[in-house]
Formats: structure tokens, sequence, C-alpha cells
């Protein structure tokens, strides 16, 4: 009797799980016959659309957004792509990006954002200032954190952004003098990671000497994040259990540390001592406001700044050394620019990076090419109509600025690195160049991560003449935001100034 009621269980359980089966193919026809009139290249599967297409790249380290670049030039400004039964439309179109960006009733990416709340079970960004989806959630901590980034408090800054940029120089004129050969990536990155470490958070890391957990926990957060982002079924394959389990370890640090740091602070404040205003005080201040899981609110905002304040802009500027090393005639007017506005002075001000105008050109003209945060994404929930394509309610659009910035049809000869492009004259890209996104959710810290950018570029090429060792690769590595795959190596010199 007991294995007959096992049988008819199983038999049923069988005819469930294939009228399951039946029940989603004829969903997935469906959202097939719904959104197949969009252009879009042939699917690789029924079932996984075109997936296989992206992992292969992946998996032989290539870079995803060359394929997407290769799509817009191929299906137009408008295609699909689908992956299991979701679609993705890719918009290139500047009215629709205008459109779309620029309004906030268009929410972040449900799918996308949702899967950077937790990481493979674990807890990273949370409903913080990047991933919260609610508007009125995302503004209210908006509203609290404006001051830490204001012209008045970053004008503060100054010293901080001097100082460990010094320390920077200090560490090229110890290679310069032993003849070694710099990593250019990995030393901008103790730099950035030191500085926000330092304004946002009051930690003291000097990571040009001091060993530190942080930069590989960050880097290996960041990579687990394109994996269970782009690839549903990573974490439960036996092969990736090692690494699956290197990133929850990851983000565990970072939030301890988070905790702990957020913990020592409170204790200030609530003893009145005279705490900074800066992005922890200011993360404590929008948790104040919340009625529930106030500490891991605190946590998300915490690991938001930590990786996000640190991560692109050390991409940017090995980026801009790695071409200024392959321009020298670029590299010489940068230069020039730099004897003329600072000079042989120690500390630059203010004032100093608001005429160095060339240099912003060339740092604006890296981000066009090697847009580090390469794109963002929105739900479109109403039907609505770009360029000419009908695109019903209930797909999400992709917004590409690596893609848009390697068009012949927004940038002449995309591929050549012209800071002439950004011109006070040249004629301006409309709605082409969004490195750091567009409207109400474009980057809080541009401001922060451009003042900081040039600090550093003006007194690397205020002190040092550089040249990129020869045999060097100068593709670029996908982790989540993009960086120079061979990490820019350069041997460098004392600039010998002529009297």
């Amino acid at each position: 009797l007991l294995l007959e009621y096992i049988f008819v269980s199983l038999i049923l359980l069988c005819c469930l799980l294939f009228v399951a089966f039946l029940g989603y193919c004829l969903y997935l026809r469906h959202i097939h016959m719904k959104y197949d009139h969009i252009p879009g290249p042939p699917r690789n599967s029924f079932f996984l659309g075109h997936s296989p297409t992206l992992l292969r790249i992946m998996k032989k380290d290539g870079l995803v957004h060359d394929k997407f670049l290769e799509w817009s030039e191929t299906y137009g400004h408008v295609y699909r792509l689908n992956f299991l039964h979701y679609v993705t439309v890719c918009v290139t179109c500047p009215e629709a990006t205008k459109e779309i960006l620029m309004s906030p009733k268009y929410p972040k990416d449900k799918f996308v954002y949702k899967r950077l709340f937790y990481l493979f079970g674990q807890r990273l960004f949370g409903n913080g200032l990047i991933t919260a989806r609610d508007h009125d959630m995302w503004y209210k901590q908006r509203r609290i954190m404006d001051p830490a980034f204001s012209s008045l408090y970053l004008r503060g800054l100054m010293g901080t952004f001097n100082e460990r940029a010094q320390k920077l120089m200090d560490k090229l004129s110890e290679l310069a003098d032993g003849n070694k050969e710099a990593n250019m990536l990995q030393l901008v990155n103790c730099v950035t990671l030191d500085v926000i470490a330092k304004v946002a958070f009051g930690m003291e890391l000097d990571l040009l000497k001091n060993t530190s957990p942080f930069p590989k926990a960050i880097e290996t957060c960041l990579k687990g994040m394109v994996h269970y982002v782009r690839d549903v079924m990573f974490e439960y394959n036996p092969r990736n259990r090692t690494f699956v389990n290197e990133v929850r370890d990851a983000c565990r640090l970072l939030r301890t540390t988070g905790a702990q740091v957020i913990r020592k602070r409170k204790l200030a404040m609530q003893n009145g001592e005279d705490v900074p205003k800066d992005i922890l005080t200011q993360i404590i201040k929008t948790a104040e406001t919340m009625t529930e899981e106030d500490e891991e609110f605190m946590l998300d905002n915490f690991v938001t700044f930590f990786i996000a304040g640190q991560e692109t802009t050390a991409n940017q500027l090995a980026f801009c050394i790695m071409e200024l090393g392959r321009h020298p005639d670029i590299l010489e007017k940068a230069k020039k620019e730099v004897d003329d506005v600072i000079g042989m002075k120690q500390e630059i001000s203010n004032d100093d990076l608001g005429k160095l105008i060339y240099l912003s050109q060339v740092l604006k003209e890296t981000l066009r090419i090697y847009p580090t945060a390469p794109g963002t994404s929105r739900d479109i929930e109403e039907n609505m109509t770009i360029d000419g394509i009908r695109i019903p309610a209930g797909v999400n659009c992709m917004f590409s600025s690596f893609t848009t910035g390697r068009m012949e049809k927004f940038f002449k000869d995309p591929m050549k690195f012209d800071p002439d492009r950004f011109h006070a004259d040249a004629p301006k890209p409309y709605y082409c160049y969004y490195p750091f996104a567009l409207g109400p959710r474009s980057c809080l810290g541009l401001n922060f991560a451009q003042m900081e950018a040039k600090v550093v570029m003006a007194k690397l090429l205020q002190r040092f003449d550089f040249d990129l060792t020869p045999g060097q690769t100068f593709e670029v590595q996908d982790t989540g935001t993009l960086r120079p795959k061979g990490g820019v190596i350069c041997t460098v010199k004392h600039r010998k100034y002529k009297n």
C-alpha cells in the first residue's frame, strides 16, 4: 500500500511538473510574440535567449560591451535581448535617453538592482543610494547626503586630496629612484580608497605603506556581482562554490567593518563630541529617520560609498594615464598647462583646478571611450514608442555610455583619443555622453570624483615623466566597472626642469 501511494504521488508530481513546464513554455512563447517585432539578434535558445552568447564572451574573459556595440551598429537605436522570460531593450536613441533618464517616473531596473541588494544570499548594497528603487526612499537619502557633496564642503577637502596625492608622488619617487616599474592601476586604487576612507568615514588606511584586505574584498564583490547579475545559474554550479564563498566573505568583511566604524561614530555623537559633517555623519542621520532595520540601512550606504567612491575614479585615472602614454603630443600639452597654472607649487588650490581646462578635457575624453561605470537601466511600465518602434510595457531599457561613446554616429572617428571634442567651442554631445548617468539619479559624487582625479593627475604631470612599458595589453577588463586589463605598467622618471 505504501509503495502504491509513493508511486501515485510520483506520477502526480511528474504530471504537475509537466504542466508547469508546459505552462512556462506557453508563457515564454507569449513573451516572444509580444516583443519580437522589436529588432534584435537571433536568440541562441528558446529558453535561454541571448544568454549563451554573453556567457561565452565572459568565459573567454572578453568584454560583453563590445558585443552590445556591435549589435547597436547592426540593429539600430533600439534592439531586443531575451534572457529566459525577461526582455531587455537596449537604447542609444538620444531623445529616448533624455526622456527616460531625465524623468523620475522610470524606476531603476527591478531585475538588476534587486540582485544588487543581496549577493549570493549575503546583503551587499541593500537599499542604498544607488540601488533604492522607491523614489521617495531614494529622495530622502539624497537630500540628506547633499551637504556632504556641496561645493563648499568639497572645497574643504582640497587639503586631503593634496595630502593623499602627495603620498602617491612619494611612492613614485621611490620607484623612480630605484628604476622600478609602477603598476599605475594598483597605485591609484590605493590613493582613491585612502581618500574615500578618510574624507567619508574618518578611516586612516595609508594603503601605499600598509596592507589591507579591503582592495581585494572590493574587487571580489565586483567580480561576483557581474556573475550574479548575468548568470542566474552561476551560484548553483558546484565548480563555482569556492568563489561564491569568497564573495560572501568579502561582503561580510565590508559590512562588519562598516558596523564597527558606524558604532564608533554614533558613540562620539552621543557623547557630544565634535564630529565632521562627512558622509558617515550623514549616513547616521539618514538612518535616524527610519523606523526599521536602521543599522542594515546605514551599512547599505557605507558599502555603497566605500565601493563606488573609489573604484570608478581609480579606473578613470588608470585609463587616463594609459591614453596619455599612448599620445605623447597630448601628454606634452597637458604638462604645459599644468606648468603654466601650477608651476612648482606644492599645494593645488580649488582655483587652480578651475584653470586646468585642457586636463578637464582629457579626463572627459577618457570617460567617453572608457566609461568606468558603463551603463544604467530603467523599467518601462507604460507603453511607449522609441525611434518609431512600439515598446510594450513590462521591459527594462538599458542605456550604455560605452556604446554611444564609441559610435561613429555620435563621435567622428570614435576610437581616436581627442580631448578637443570637449573644447568649449566644440559641439556639445546630445544625450550620448553620460558616464555619470543623467537626471535625478545621476551620480552624487561626480564633482568629488573629478576634483580628486584632477589633483592626482596635475601632481603626476607636474612631477614625473612616464612611459608605458612595451608589450603590455591595452584591453579593457569588465569587473562590474571597467578597468585596464594590463594594469598600466609604466617606468617613471623625475621631470627635469630647464631654467
